[in-house]
Order: C-alpha cells, then sequence, then structure tokens
C-alpha cells in the first residue's frame, strides 16, 4: 500500500460504496440498498441469538419424569423447585452437580416420597408475562424499524402519506428558459397567448375595466406541434413559476387519490400566483363522463368534478392561468370546455413552408451547418412535419455527419436524416435473390413512371431498392412542392394510379 493512501478507519468505511461520478463514471460493484439490507439481515440474527440465550434455559438438562423418579429414588436428588408446570432442581451426575428440569405430571404421591427421602421442595408460582413480553416486543420493534427504514429509502413523494400530494413539477422563474423567441411556426397561436402574458404582467390593466381573463386555456393540436413548449414559453415571457403534470398523474389505484391531488395542486399553485398551471395529456383526466358505463372509472370521475369544482372555485383574479394540451379534444367531458372553465380554445396547427424554415433556424442554432446547406429548399421537402419531426431530423443529419467524421453538416446528411424519418433505416446486409430484386426494381420503376407521366401526382424524389422500415421492400420517395389542403377528384385519381402502377409494371 502507498504511504500516501489513507487506509480505512472502519469496516464501514472499507465497504463504503461511491456513487458512479467518485470512480470514474463506472457502476457501483454492489447496491448500497442491498448492502444495508444486510445489515439488517445481522442484527436480526444477533437478536435471534440473544433471546435464545436470555429466555430460554439451555444450561438445563431436560429429563423425563422416569427418570426424575428413579433419580429420586437413588438420593441423587437434595433439593427442588415445583411449580404447576415443571419441576427443577439439582442432581448429582458423574460430571459433578448439575441443574435439571422435568414436566410435571399428575403424581399423588410425589410430596410422600420427597419427604422420604428428606429432599428439600419449594412451591414457585412462575412469572412469566415479562419474558412474553419481552419475547414479541423486541423482535416487533425491530421489524417497525426495518419498515421505517424502508420507507426511508423509498423517498417522500412515493410514501404512502403523500398519495394525496400533487405530482407537479415546479419551474421557478429563474429556471426559465423557454420565450416566444424559441417558438416558431405558430404565428397565430403566439398572438392568441400574448394576452394572457400581458395579464400575468400587467393585470391592473384589465382590471381596471371589469375585464376577466379566460381562467383556462386549451391547446389543441396533433403530436409535436409544440404545445409544452408554447406553455412553457408563455411562464418564460411572464416571468411567472410554471406547474407542469400530466392529466394521467392524477389517476391512481386508490379511489380519492386523483382529487387529492387536484386540491393539493391548486393550493400549491394560489400560494406561488401569479403562475401558470399546466397540464399536458388532458384527455387521459377529462374525458367525457358516461361514454363507457360498463367499464366506468369512479376513480377519473370523482378526480374530473374535483378539477371542475377548482376551477369554478377560485378568483379569476387571483393570477393563476390554467393551460392544457391534448390531441383529442372531441372526446374532452363538455362541461371541461364551457365558458368559466377551459373557455379559450388555441388551434396549434402544422406549420406552413415558412414556419418550417423557422423551426429549421432555431433547431439549427447550435448545429454547424456547411455553406451549401439551404434551410429553404429542406423547409419544401418536408411538407406536413411538425416541430418535433424538424428536430429529430436536425439531430440524425448531425449524428449521420459525426458518424462520418465531417466538419460540417452537409445537405446530404440532411436529404439521408429526412429519408431515415420518412421510410425509416436501411437493411442493406438482407439477403434477397436476384430474382426478388428484379421484381423489386420493376415495381418501385413502374411507380416512378406513372407518377412522372401523370399531372395530378406529387414529384418523384428518390427511388430505392434497398429494404427499408419493418416491411418495405424498396420505395419510391414522392414530395410535394407546396403545402396542400384540398385534393381535387382527378388528383386523387392519379394518386390511385401511381399505387397501382407498381403491381401493373411486374405483370
Amino acid at each position: 500500500m502507498k504511504k500516501d493512501q489513507k487506509s480505512p478507519t472502519n469496516i464501514r468505511e472499507f465497504l463504503k460504496l461511491k456513487e458512479p461520478s467518485d470512480r470514474g463514471g463506472k457502476k457501483p460493484l454492489l447496491k448500497k440498498t442491498n448492502f444495508t439490507i444486510w445489515y439488517f439481515v445481522i442484527a436480526f440474527i444477533i437478536i435471534l441469538l440473544v433471546q435464545n440465550y436470555f429466555f430460554t434455559k439451555g444450561t438445563e438438562d431436560v429429563i423425563p419424569y422416569s427418570e426424575f423418579k428413579e433419580s429420586l429414588r437413588t438420593g441423587r436428588i437434595k433439593e427442588l423447585t415445583i411449580t404447576l408446570e415443571t419441576i427443577s432442581g439439582e442432581w448429582t451426575t458423574e460430571k459433578g452437580p448439575r441443574k435439571f428440569q422435568t414436566t410435571r405430571v399428575e403424581d399423588p404421591d410425589l410430596v410422600k416420597d420427597l419427604e422420604s427421602h428428606k429432599v428439600k421442595y419449594t412451591g414457585k408460582v412462575d412469572s412469566k408475562w415479562v419474558t412474553n413480553i419481552l419475547s414479541w416486543i423486541i423482535p416487533l420493534i425491530f421489524f417497525i424499524l426495518v419498515w421505517r427504514f424502508l420507507f426511508s429509502r423509498i423517498g417522500p413523494e412515493t410514501s404512502v402519506m403523500s398519495f394525496g400530494k400533487s405530482r407537479a413539477k415546479i419551474f421557478a422563474e429563474k429556471d426559465k428558459k423557454v420565450t416566444f423567441v424559441d417558438v416558431a411556426g405558430i404565428d397565430e397561436a403566439k398572438e392568441e397567448l400574448k394576452e394572457v402574458v400581458e395579464f400575468l404582467k400587467n393585470p391592473g390593466k384589465f382590471q381596471r375595466l371589469g375585464a376577466k381573463i379566460p381562467k383556462g386555456v386549451l391547446l389543441v393540436g396533433t403530436p409535436g406541434t409544440g404545445k409544452t413548449l408554447l406553455a412553457k414559453a408563455v411562464a418564460g415571457e411572464a416571468n411567472v413559476p410554471f406547474f407542469s403534470i400530466s392529466g394521467s398523474n392524477f389517476v391512481e389505484m386508490f379511489v380519492g387519490v386523483g382529487a387529492a391531488r387536484v386540491r393539493d395542486l391548486f393550493a400549491q399553485a394560489q400560494n406561488h400566483a401569479p403562475c401558470i398551471i399546466f397540464i399536458d395529456e388532458l384527455d387521459a383526466l377529462g374525458k367525457a363522463r358516461g361514454m363507457n358505463p360498463v367499464g366506468r372509472h369512479d376513480e377519473q370521475e370523482q378526480t374530473l368534478n374535483q378539477l371542475l369544482a377548482e376551477m369554478d372555485g377560485f378568483d379569476p383574479n387571483a393570477g393563476v392561468i390554467i393551460m392544457a394540451a391534448t390531441n383529442r379534444p372531441e372526446i374532452l367531458d363538455p362541461a371541461l370546455l364551457r365558458p368559466g372553465r377551459f373557455d379559450r380554445h388555441v388551434l396549434v396547427d402544422r406549420p406552413d413552408i415558412v414556419g418550417r424554415e423557422e423551426i429549421l433556424r432555431i433547431h439549427t442554432r447550435q448545429i454547424k451547418l456547411s455553406p451549401v446547406v439551404d434551410l429553404k429548399v429542406i423547409a419544401s421537402r418536408t411538407p406536413g412535419f411538425v416541430g418535433a419531426d424538424l428536430a429529430n431530423i436536425v439531430n440524425e443529419a448531425a449524428l449521420l455527419a459525426a458518424r462520418k467524421d465531417k466538419e460540417a453538416v452537409e445537405m446530404a446528411d440532411i436529404e439521408e436524416a429526412i429519408d431515415r424519418v420518412v421510410a425509416g433505416l436501411e437493411k442493406k446486409r438482407r439477403l434477397m435473390s436476384k430474382k426478388e430484386k428484379e421484381i423489386v426494381a420493376f415495381h418501385e420503376s413502374g411507380h416512378a413512371i406513372v407518377a412522372t407521366t401523370l399531372p395530378g401526382a406529387d414529384p418523384v424524389r428518390r427511388i430505392s431498392i434497398i429494404p427499408r422500415g419493418i416491411s418495405a421492400l424498396g420505395y419510391t420517395l414522392q414530395l410535394p412542392t407546396e403545402d396542400r389542403y384540398l385534393m381535387t377528384r382527378s388528383e386523387l385519381l392519379d394518386r390511385l394510379a401511381v399505387l397501382l402502377g407498381g403491381r401493373v409494371a411486374e405483370e
């Protein structure tokens, strides 16, 4: 051992487990929890040994009653103590005098035999209550200590007494990093929410005219459009605390827990007013009552009723704004959408080509791009993509460029990332026969030829016979040149012709 290495002072320090960061990022060899449980196992064994030593008479010879009578006749016994259940005393053995004990039986001649052999005897009433109490109190105390230790290891958030506590994550003003500058492609939604920001910043402007800000703002849109990001941006712009929770976090297996969490959430929010409560996936909590009377969920309905009561109960001028997000507004309870509750609905739609370009600029701020990368071209090649899709494309392109040891992300990397997101990963190692490859080539060529000749079909961007995704043996990538919201009958017929062109080409 090196001299400068400090040796452990006790076994606890020697066996102390370090965190992964203290050991060069490596995982610990043993879990600290399992190591501590061994302490309790050893302590329990020690308690059993102590009990066995103090509360049992292991030093006495336990003999049958017949042997006791024989020893009495031979004069080996000089003194006895008789209780209601046992007879104990000292007898002479080959090893010298020893204590013995036997079970007392009904023997009318016992006293006569003792007097005839001149044995001194006394009676004694057993007092076992102390022994009995200690024999079960010590294990009980041990199990209580183990129980308390396990609950302390679980933590306060998951203990039994905290079921009714809100699971909302609170972000303080200093933690806010998201503002409207970080949100792009949904300008109409931002304009709608600027009024909420103004109320949180300057409520007197509205109160002097008797106006009441909407209690609830419901963000409606497809997944990935930025509803949660928009809610955080509102809190960041207003510089107020932000409570974030999912609708599924309210409902538990115990009836009444969800309602208690709703009450606790609103109590915390009023203590931190002005603030914003954001409930993500509101449809998990606010599903219309009575939709499924056979398999109804009393806990879910009770939680929803408590939410409705809380939204009616608090002061509209208290500075607490409730925001929620859902992609299934059609299944929400009508009472939740009426005026006075979630009375303002903000549509967070898919971005158009201008919005996609703005979103790409935000996501590429930290990405080193090649000068030839044109974000406008990328935006035109990703119609229908939402913000989450575009963020995924940018990240995939950066990963591909890093994998190839490039100095910057190039246009080819982004195009390959689009293909990965749209069609899936390439499966270059899949073995296909020459005949199968020819069939796939004819099939994809049929799609491409028909799409090229028909005026209503989208232009073909790429053809491949390399398998991708789960079941595609090849693909023909068509991308529209502009966002489209309507389709004519001729365009639909052209799309059907393109779909059938692959099979026709095979024949």
